[in-house]
């Protein structure tokens, strides 16, 4: 059995650049991923065909599963290699809310890819599943490396950053779904360039610089817009800055998740506690960002 984890995906900045005559966007985002409390778990064990079942208290909410990522990747893949790829029935724990800016389905989805190379050996298929990220979605090829880095182009890009200190957060979810084309839609409405984006030059270790380069040298451009369509991202927000020992609070891609970053993963805990507290129906999940798989 092959198993693998699928972190979420978190945007501790997103520069957005002017809609393109082909309806996306270039971008450019500096991005890290959740250590193993906040993760979907993806496992996979050789079978006649690729298959899917979905387990989790996410499951209902990421659809059928003819329509997932995970097969979505598998089948990919299987088409590039002429139908050689070895056939794996997949498992998926899905903990990670739907629609919530923390790519959830691309996380499964480089999981798969991940699983697949495994599967099948082979430096020629590590080089494949890059090449085929981009095409499943624009976070697919981030979360294939799981990695802190720069993701640039409209994801096609990705340069894993060594200036990314690990930062202890909280995750927090109103439950609110906040789909990411609406969001882009309204952004588009009152637009203007977003891309230059400073590269972090601080040591891995300095946490202090790096949280004053984020405050002071990004933004999330898609944080206006998402607020505008889900008012409760404001509220959220606003609670969380007030958090003890909150540092910087930020909306991740186009919501509707946010973070606060704090000095240690205890006075992230605490918070977590107080939060759930208080919004038991909020998903709310203290992390360490950055650790790698």
């Amino acid at each position: 059995m092959l198993i693998e984890r699928a972190p979420a995906k978190i945007n501790l900045s997103l520069h957005v650049g002017l809609v393109k005559p082909n309806g996306r966007h270039d971008l450019n985002s500096l991005v890290t991923f959740a250590d193993s409390a906040a993760s979907d778990h993806l496992e996979a064990r050789p079978a006649t065909h690729f298959s899917l079942s979905v387990e989790g208290p996410y499951a209902r909410e990421s659809g059928p599963a003819k329509d997932n990522l995970v097969l979505k990747a598998a089948r990919a893949v299987n088409e590039a290699l002429e139908g050689t790829a070895p056939p794996l029935a997949f498992r998926l724990e899905k903990n990670l809310p739907c629609a919530a800016g923390i790519g959830g389905g691309s996380a499964d989805a480089g999981a798969a890819l991940r699983i697949i190379a495994k599967a099948h050996g082979g430096d020629r298929v590590q080089d494949l599943i890059k090449e085929i990220a981009p095409s499943l979605g624009g976070d697919v090829l981030a979360c294939v490396y799981s990695l802190p880095g720069l993701m640039t182009g409209e994801g096609e890009h990705y340069e894993p950053l060594l200036g990314i200190p690990t930062l202890p957060a909280l995750l927090v979810n109103p439950g609110m779904a906040c789909p990411t084309g609406p969001v882009f839609a309204k952004f588009d409405e009152d637009a203007t360039v977003m891309l230059s984006h400073p590269l972090p030059t601080t040591n891995r270790g300095n946490g202090d610089s790096f949280l004053e380069y984020l405050e002071f040298g990004t933004d999330n451009t898609l944080q206006a817009p998402a607020q505008m369509l889900v008012p409760e991202i404001s509220a959220v927000l606003g609670e969380m800055a007030q958090l003890s020992g909150a540092r910087l609070t930020r909306m991740s891609g186009s919501g509707a998740t946010c973070f606060s970053l704090f000095e240690t993963l205890d006075q992230a805990a605490l918070a977590a506690v107080d939060l759930r507290k208080s919004h038991p129906d909020w998903w709310v999940v203290a992390t360490m960002l950055g650790g790698g798989l």
